[in-house]
């Protein structure tokens, strides 16, 4: 048999050479149920294109389930020099933010588990769950799906991790409680008065009333939530086909991200007081009904928490295991649906830098050259496999059990 971490290289390229978008992750899952079952392991379907997968021990005991994503995305790969023996076979679709990594770590540990540990079964209770995601990266996400068919019943803890390219390979960052954002989406409807730019006395002009409103927006909300906790921006603005004339609609849509509850309903707050405000200033005696918006916020996945004391105490493993660990990593404001198996049960997401200057991988997460230092797929292996296999044997220090 190949080499443990030749087998993980391989398992992580082919599935990098076969990526599948959000929901249509088929061979991914066939795929993944097939090594599965070559690893001796009882696994099932979920989610539509998900698996899960146990791993018993010899009796009753905790169970912490471990997480991969599976999902791709909308990206026509770049040839580089890295990727020739494995690029994209699937065009216009790519494994541009490392979950084919993630998949070959997690049945790296599920082989090791098998192998090292004898399947569990000769001196650990409790079980180890496997649970392959599709969908992460499009909200609503795969990991609600998850929850709701049954994927954490029995589940007393989770742990997760995600490959992020600009951080340097083998470093890990965590953090005890926020650490990472909510995602948020607004569409905005501003409904003016259109007509000739020769008579603008017969007009409200929406471009101008949402130039306002982007200048003003940033300002207003830097007053109430501190600038390093909140980001905002705005990605489509439609309005108009004349070049001579005002339109009577404009559609503006933006996101924003927080860390908590309260900044996000200060900045909703912020945004409709603002357009009352602004629909006030341009209105017009001799013109009814106008202008008016339309507001619609979309909440996204929610801030992804880490529990304090599971974080705290993985931490203290995983320091005296690995040369460089950031046990107090800044937040940040990427956005992942692990959050959800976090309000249900505790746990931790980390993430593992794969930067490596020296072998040309240094481009971020989602770009179309995006490639991983293939040396951290076993970093992963260990890191999870390490924090799984010390939560079975001390439960009580991760959950604060008597």
């Amino acid at each position: 048999m190949k080499s443990f971490e030749k087998w993980v290289q391989d398992i992580r390229r082919e599935f990098h050479m076969h990526p599948e978008l959000s929901f249509h992750e088929y061979w991914t899952q066939e795929r993944i149920l097939s090594i599965l079952k070559e690893l001796g392991v009882e696994c099932r379907k979920i989610a539509g294109t998900g698996v899960v997968a146990d791993i018993k021990g010899k009796g009753p005991g905790p169970c912490i389930a471990i997480r991969s994503d599976m999902d791709a995305l909308a990206v026509h790969e770049s040839l580089t020099g890295l990727n020739k023996g494995y690029i994209s076979q699937n065009p216009g679709v790519m494994h541009a933010c490392g979950h084919d990594g993630h998949i070959a770590i997690v049945l790296g540990v599920a082989r090791l588990i098998r192998d090292k540990y004898n399947g569990l079964c000769s001196d650990s209770y409790g079980s180890v769950r496997f649970i392959f995601q599709p969908a992460e990266e499009v909200p609503p996400g795969g990991a609600a799906r998850v929850i709701d068919e049954g994927g954490l019943d029995g589940v007393d803890a989770i742990i997760g991790l995600h490959i992020f390219g600009d951080v340097d390979a083998g470093v890990i960052n965590v953090r005890p409680g926020p650490f990472m954002a909510s995602s948020n989406r607004f569409c905005l409807k501003i409904i003016g008065k259109g007509g000739h730019h020769s008579t603008p006395q017969y007009c409200i002009d929406p471009i101008q009333i949402v130039s306002e409103f982007i200048s003003s927006l940033h300002p207003l909300i830097s007053k109430k939530v501190p600038t390093s906790d909140y980001v905002l921006g705005f990605g489509t603005m439609n309005s108009g086909k004349q070049f001579n004339r005002s339109p009577d609609v404009l559609e503006l849509e933006g996101s924003f991200r927080t860390f908590n509850e309260h900044d996000t309903r200060m900045i909703e707050g912020t945004m409709y007081s603002l357009l009352d405000s602004l629909m006030d200033v341009y209105s017009r005696a001799d013109i009814s009904g106008v202008p008016a918006y339309e507001l619609d916020i979309q909440h996204g996945y929610p801030v992804l928490f880490n529990d304090l004391l599971f974080t705290d105490t993985a931490s203290t493993l995983l320091r005296s295991r690995f040369p460089c660990v950031n046990a107090n990593s800044r937040a940040i404001f990427g956005a992942e649906d692990f959050a959800y198996y976090l309000q249900k049960v505790p746990g931790m997401y980390v993430i593992l830098g794969t930067r490596n200057v020296d072998k040309g991988i240094v481009e971020g997460n989602h770009s179309a050259s995006f490639d991983i230092d293939e040396d951290v797929l076993i970093t992963g292996v260990e890191l999870l496999s390490s924090v799984a296999l010390d939560f079975m044997k001390r439960p009580e220090a991760y959950l604060g059990w008597k």
